[in-house]
């Protein structure tokens, strides 16, 4: 009997061991591995999902279970068996999940799945994870998690979701850390214990004629000019005072906004043509571009910047600049045609236009929830489609809105060309016109039937062997010239808007009925009393024609949840007074994605590379900041600021991380300690963008045009490319043109028209982004085409002509003219070394030169087109005549100058290829 109660009493002992390792088991699943698997591996193995990858489902123990094709992905009680747990800890190369470094879990996280395991893998039921939930809304969560309400996901087991702390960094409230450490530079303070953290010294800071380069480039794009440095290398102050001068006078100066504006630009996708099939222009793009520029100059608060550019109309109804502000909802590609449902260009609007302010402000990718859940971030369809509400009654317009004085309106003058093309066409039409109509004469006479127009025809029932048909004694020919025509008229529609006072813009109203959208189009009369009012709907599976649960105007559910102030915005079911409820939630001080968003930029435009590694998103997918504490408190001073960003850049030029020697006495433990190069021991240098690279040029070949704002430019570019054919509206494009007069096209590249569906091979082999998309950070390539663009194009030959020129009217000698080179490229004198090569060079490419006749370059007056009549499917031929040409000043020549220029340009061109000047250092 005593041994019966010794086996009862221990049987009864291992099933409460058992019972509460069950117990820990479920706990660890529900706080730790269930969080981490919906986060991290149901993207990929969900079988409610399109694509179940490896046939393994992960989203209920039985699928674990069983596995997919490499077999269980759970053993109960054993990790190392487990399939999933070998996957995790990546020690086969073969299985490495989740397949990125960057989400690549934690030695805690991995340890906290092992211990699941060996406790049996419980896996909680749906009722279970439902009264955890609800237990969990009613206690703090525990460290490391986070549990925030949504409005709800289209799935059950979305909204039983919760999140893992760090993948919600960037939804947290903003703080104000308390800096490591006082009497330094805040900035440094915070960078600084990282890297003593990682046994780690900084660079020394850099000699001042880096600094000077540097802060010019950063805060203009531009180089400084001999005079600048020699002014600042002089200047007696320490190099603190002297460079904060700098730096406030570089701020002051029109070349600020230039740059800044044109980051931004990058951002918002600028473009002076609407894209795709149909590539039209927009006249007015160019006053939304000035806009960001005189924002920057003039310091515009972030949140008046912010709520400018989402509801400038509406907040301002009588201002003509919050109407070009409004431009930013125009800038992505879009069009509607004949051949298109309206219905369905209208969403591709509201869909972008939703996606771009996530991307622009709150740095997250909202299309990612048009059509499901969004896998990664809290942010569920039904708030997409709240988000989506708000725009539902905005417009897109071409607005009235009289030019301001400080608006730069010359340059209209070339309006005559494009106006001599329509009078042309018009000319051909009617002549056209005539044809058909003395035909259609003769065809009635011979009859001996009364004459009839069509009109008149349809009215009297006439049948077809009583009228002739429309455009009767066309031949194919004819037929093309006449679709040409009046397709031409149609789109130089649109490129006349660019000189008259209206704005690319929106409004808010009901939706018109819209057939096609291939003229410039104006508010209607009654914009609230006309039209559609779409109402909010989820479209299932982002299909327009599938309207499911209905929703109401609103904004992310989960930030209303984690910062209260957010939830008091009231967001209006009106139709007008939507978008300003958005600005003000959007702008909101307390909304930490908008502010986190835009100091995260800010420090990108200054290092070079953001403290986030990706600027648009800052969600779990996205690279977490690698210094969060100074990230915060950049922001809330930024806050405290009152949205400056003149005030955040003197801050980050002040810093001793800035001001660091790009390189380091130890530079292999600098290697071994920050392989990611994320410590800011040292700064970080860059190669140029395109736009900075030709403005450079430009500058030091005394070219540049320094005039700020204005209708867009056209260059240069190759010729081949300049008049290749390209369709637009069933016609063809006007052929790039540039400007008649050096000044006219020798201006900053941010004001080169910009068109989509024709790139500059000069700013695209340089990696100028594509405006389709929003760029966060632009790309620094190193390909061959880059340097037969700077030797061998005829943009850089002519740029090297120039400054070669330049030099010789300001020097005596070649040797003088050798240092002035080095002095406006660099900002220093040659070495010896350096000053005997360029001679030796020179006097080689002097003797080359002195045997060669070089030819002037013959401009053309007309392009041969040719096409095909759609309606008889029979080619034909037409000319387009080139008219500037016919008042065209071309650029200096290299058979322009003499055989000692010509050789000095190649020590020029030999400049321009240097990584010298192609890098900020």
């Amino acid at each position: 009997m005593k041994i019966l109660h010794v086996l009862l009493a221990s049987l009864l002992a291992l099933t409460a061991v058992r019972a509460a390792a069950g117990e820990q088991g479920r706990h660890l699943f529900v706080d730790e591995v269930w969080p981490t698997i919906q986060a991290r591996c149901l993207v990929c193995h969900d079988a409610d999902s399109d694509k179940t990858k490896a046939n393994l489902d992960l989203s209920f123990r039985r699928g674990a279970l069983e596995g997919g094709d490499s077999g269980p992905a759970l053993v109960p009680g054993s990790p190392e068996e487990s399939l999933l747990y070998q996957a995790i800890t990546w020690k086969e190369e073969s299985l490495q999940m989740p397949p990125k470094e960057n989400d690549r879990l934690g030695e805690e996280t991995v340890e906290r799945f092992a211990e699941w395991i060996r406790l049996g893998a419980p896996w909680s039921d749906a009722d279970t994870l439902r009264e955890w939930r609800n237990e969990a809304a009613e206690s703090p969560p525990e460290d490391g998690k986070v549990r925030i309400a949504t409005s709800g996901g289209l799935s059950e087991a979305w909204n039983r979701r919760s999140y893992l702390k760090e993948d919600l960094w960037s939804w947290q409230p903003i703080s104000r850390p308390e800096v490591p450490e006082e009497g330094v530079h805040p900035v440094d303070a915070f960078i600084d214990r990282e890297l003593e953290n990682r046994g780690l010294e900084a660079a020394p800071r850099a000699d001042r004629h880096t600094l000077l380069r540097r802060a010019t480039f950063t805060l203009t794009g531009l180089p400084p000019t001999p005079e600048e440095t020699e002014a600042f290398m002089d200047d007696p102050r320490n190099t603190d005072a002297a460079l904060a001068a700098v730096v406030d006078r570089l701020l002051s100066s029109p070349h600020y906004g230039e740059h800044m504006g044109r980051l931004w630009l990058d951002v918002v996708r600028y473009a002076d043509t609407a894209g795709l099939s149909n590539d039209f222009d927009r006249g007015n793009a160019w006053r939304y571009r000035d806009y960001v520029i005189r924002a920057f100059n003039q310091d515009r608060p972030w949140g008046r910047f912010v709520r400018e550019q989402l509801a400038g109309d509406e907040l301002h109804p009588g201002n003509p600049e919050a109407l070009v502000a409004t431009g930013f909802l125009r800038m992505g590609p879009w069009e509607l045609t004949g051949m298109e449902v309206a219905s369905i260009a209208r969403q591709r609007f509201l869909d972008d236009a939703v996606n771009i302010v996530g991307q622009a402000f709150l740095g997250h990718t909202l299309r990612c929830a048009k059509c499901h859940d969004h896998k990664f971030d809290p942010v569920p369809t039904r708030d997409y489609y709240r988000l989506y509400a708000l725009l539902s009654t905005t417009q897109p317009v071409e607005r009235r809105a009289d030019f301001l004085p400080e608006e730069n309106t010359t340059g209209f003058e070339e309006r005559r060309y494009l106006q001599a093309q329509k009078e042309h066409t018009e000319q051909v039409l009617e002549t056209l016109n005539r044809k058909t109509a003395d035909a259609v004469a003769t065809w009635f006479e011979e009859r001996g039937l009364p004459h009839k127009t069509h009109a008149q025809a349809y009215e009297a029932g006439l049948g077809p062997e009583e009228v002739p048909p429309r455009k009767h004694g066309f031949d194919a020919v004819d037929f093309g010239r006449e679709r040409m025509g009046r397709k031409t008229l149609l789109r130089l529609a649109w490129e006349l808007e660019r000189y008259d006072p209206y704005a690319l813009s929106v409004y808010s109203g009901l939706t018109p009925d819209m057939v096609r959208y291939v003229a410039p189009q104006r508010i209607p009369p009654e914009p609230l009393e006309k039209g559609t009012l779409e109402k909010g709907y989820i479209l299932d599976g982002g299909d327009v024609f599938s309207e499911g649960e209905s929703v109401s105007p609103g904004a992310l559910s989960a930030l209303d949840a984690l910062v209260p102030e957010l939830a008091w915005i009231e967001f209006p079911p009106t139709i007008r007074g939507r978008r300003k409820a958005l600005a003000e939630w959007v702008a909101h001080e307390k909304n930490p994605l908008t502010v986190r968003t835009i100091v995260n930029r800010i420090w990108q435009w200054h290092f070079g590379a953001p403290l986030a590694g990706n600027p648009n998103n800052l969600g779990s997918s996205g690279k977490a900041p690698s210094h969060p504490e100074l990230l915060d408190w950049l922001c809330d001073e930024f806050r405290r600021t009152g949205g400056s960003f003149k005030a955040m850049h003197r801050l980050l030029a002040g810093s001793g991380a800035w001001q660091r020697d790009s390189r380091h006495p130890a530079p292999e433990t600098l290697a071994l300690g920050d392989p990611s190069g994320t410590s800011l021991a040292v700064f970080r240098p860059r190669r140029m963008s395109a736009e900075e690279l030709r403005d450079s040029m430009l500058l030091v070949s005394g070219e540049l045009n320094r005039e700020v704002g204005g209708i867009p430019v056209r260059h240069e570019i190759n010729l081949e490319v300049a008049l290749q054919a390209r369709m637009v509206m069933g016609t063809f494009a006007t052929a790039w043109q540039p400007n008649p007069l050096p000044r006219q096209r020798h201006r900053r590249s941010i004001y080169t028209q910009k068109i989509r569906g024709l790139r500059d091979p000069f700013m695209e082999v340089f990696d100028q982004p594509q405006p389709d998309l929003s760029c966060e950070a632009r790309s620094a390539s190193n390909i061959a085409p880059q340097v037969f663009s700077l030797l061998n194009s005829s943009n850089a030959q002519d740029r090297a002509i120039a400054f070669a020129s330049r030099l010789r009217n300001t020097s005596s000698s070649i040797a003088e003219a050798i240092d002035l080179s080095f002095l406006h490229a660099y900002g220093r004198l040659p070495r010896r070394m350096e000053r005997d090569a360029c001679l030796a060079h020179h006097r080689r490419m002097l003797r080359h030169h002195q045997g060669i006749e070089i030819p002037r370059p013959e401009y053309p007056r007309v392009v041969l087109r040719e096409a095909v009549e759609e309606n008889t499917g029979v080619k034909f031929r037409f000319e387009e005549e080139l008219l500037v040409y016919e008042d065209f000043v071309p650029d200096l020549k290299a058979a322009d100058v003499s055989p000692e220029t010509r050789a000095l340009a190649d020590i020029c061109l030999m400049i321009f290829n240097s990584n010298e000047f192609a890098y900020i250092y």
